[in-house]
């Protein structure tokens, strides 16, 4: 099986991934696309850790360049050129490898902990600017009705909880192409096949 081209594969999707990410994670800081709560200071703490931009953007885009950067035509060679030989490649895409899944854990953690804490927004019975939702530990995502207690920035809670949950979800399959790319990276170089020119593999 060729372990290169998987890995080429693997790659084009994290870079989708990534972009998606990065999307998101810029869209928590303009809630309703206005930008007056972040000049303002009104941004939760969770949205302000760049966990989408950072942790499951640029940290897997790395990943991502190096998978796809590896040789197309034998599965062999680093960036195209065939003495660095196959070691070389099968190492640097499991050590990509790794950043990616630092990169997409802390994507999950923040975002996790985001959906739990709740959204920080200016309530009608406090009359400030509070996490009402911060002691329900995430009860609040099943207590629709509690939503309202947000009365600024608009829909704060299901914007929130939308935003959040993608970078979830975005951050989670993140994490298993990079950890499935360690375990092809390492058959890779333990196998020390590599496909020849007729051969296709599926991935």
């Amino acid at each position: 099986m060729c372990f290169g081209r998987c890995a080429r594969c693997i790659g084009y999707k994290l870079l989708i991934l990534a972009l998606l990410s990065i999307v998101a994670n810029i869209l928590l800081y303009f809630p309703n696309g206005e930008t007056r709560y972040a000049s303002d200071h009104h941004l939760g703490k969770y949205v302000e850790c760049l966990h989408g931009i950072l942790g499951g953007g640029f940290l897997v885009l790395i990943p991502a360049a190096v998978f796809i950067g590896l040789h197309n035509d034998d599965c062999c060679g680093c960036f195209g050129h065939e003495d660095c030989g196959k070691s070389c490649a099968m190492l640097s895409s499991v050590l990509a490898a790794f950043i990616g899944i630092i990169g997409s854990g802390y994507c999950i953690i923040i975002s996790a902990l985001g959906l739990s804490h709740g959204p920080y927004c200016f309530t009608h019975l406090e009359r400030n600017w509070i996490y009402p939702f911060t002691e329900s530990s995430g009860g609040y995502l099943f207590e629709y009705n509690r939503w309202s207690e947000c009365q600024e920035p608009h829909n704060i809670v299901q914007w929130n909880v939308t935003l959040f949950s993608i970078l979830l979800v975005l951050g989670g399959i993140e994490f298993i192409l990079c950890f499935i790319q360690i375990i092809n990276g390492i058959l890779g170089g333990l196998c020390g096949l590599c496909c020849s020119h007729e051969e296709t593999y599926a991935c």
